[in-house]
């Protein structure tokens, strides 16, 4: 039996994430996931440990009204940030790889603490409820939007996929490496490569593309620095083409007519996939 293990979001693009016992499902990810992000250039730049490794030193957290940042080495006081952002914020035109799509600006002090935090002048946005961003159709169907994240609102990884990769590493890696948002138990070693039709509880997910993994995956979250692993060892058995492969990333159902809420123990079933791995 599969069942799921640990729910992350991670509120502002490529911080730290936060460990939840249950989340609700929106059609653009998890509540609260990745709907933050760092710019500059007005816009057209986007922060992403891939350039700032530092980033992985930020952590967050939720409470009942806001979104806390905090440094874990720098003495600066923790930056809250109300989760309901005001109707009011200034709009502003981002860019995330080939997408562009409406955010709203935070405030000065969010972009002041930051721009310290970082060591470079930056912004901190909001993705509003009313901005549109789709995933890629090639992938997808009619209405399928995504937050900040890189290109799809989910990321699902086995944990036996992740133990499978320690037992061929030096050194073993935590899940956060890879940033997903379910992680479940049971199932074969990369099973999740093959999921077309899943379920979590009683929601409906497609798996629509494996997850391509870059750098980002070698910065060590208590250091914020390069290394190579795992990538380098992933890359002698996951490689296909020219992308080193790890996870699947999905889409939510919306033609559930439930609550879409889903908590750590609930049960996962496979209802359509390719070949058996």
């Amino acid at each position: 039996m599969m069942q799921l293990s640990e729910i992350f979001i991670y509120p502002v693009k490529s911080l730290r994430g936060v460990s939840l016992n249950s989340a609700k499902v929106e059609s653009r990810g998890l509540a609260y996931d990745r709907r933050w992000m760092i710019v500059a250039d007005g816009g057209e730049t986007f922060f992403t440990q891939r350039e700032f490794p530092e980033m992985a030193l930020l952590t967050t957290e939720l409470t009942d009204n806001h979104l806390i940042i905090r440094h874990s080495s720098k003495t600066l006081e923790a930056l809250q940030i109300p989760l309901e952002m005001p109707k009011n914020g200034a709009s502003l035109l981002v860019r995330i790889w080939d997408d562009t799509c409406q955010a709203i600006t935070v405030s000065p002090k969010a972009d002041a603490w930051l721009s310290e935090a970082l060591g470079t002048p930056c912004q901190l946005v909001y993705m509003p409820d009313d901005s549109r961003r789709a995933t890629d159709p090639k992938y997808s169907q009619d209405g399928d939007i995504v937050s900040f994240a890189d290109g799809y609102p989910f990321l699902v990884i086995g944990q036996t996929s992740l133990d499978d990769l320690n037992k061929r590493l030096p050194e073993p890696v935590g899940i956060e490496r890879f940033r997903p948002n379910f992680v479940f138990t049971g199932g074969a070693a990369y099973e999740e490569d093959h999921w077309k039709q899943f379920t979590i509880g009683n929601l409906n997910f497609r798996g629509v593309k494996k997850c391509a993994r870059c750098q980002l995956t070698t910065v060590n979250p208590e250091t914020g620095k390069f290394g190579k692993e795992p990538l380098r060892t992933l890359g002698q058995y996951r490689l296909e083409g020219h992308k080193i492969l790890f996870g699947m990333n999905a889409i939510w159902d919306i033609n559930n007519k439930i609550e879409p809420i889903i908590k750590i123990g609930d049960q996962i079933n496979v209802l359509a996939s390719t070949d058996t791995p």
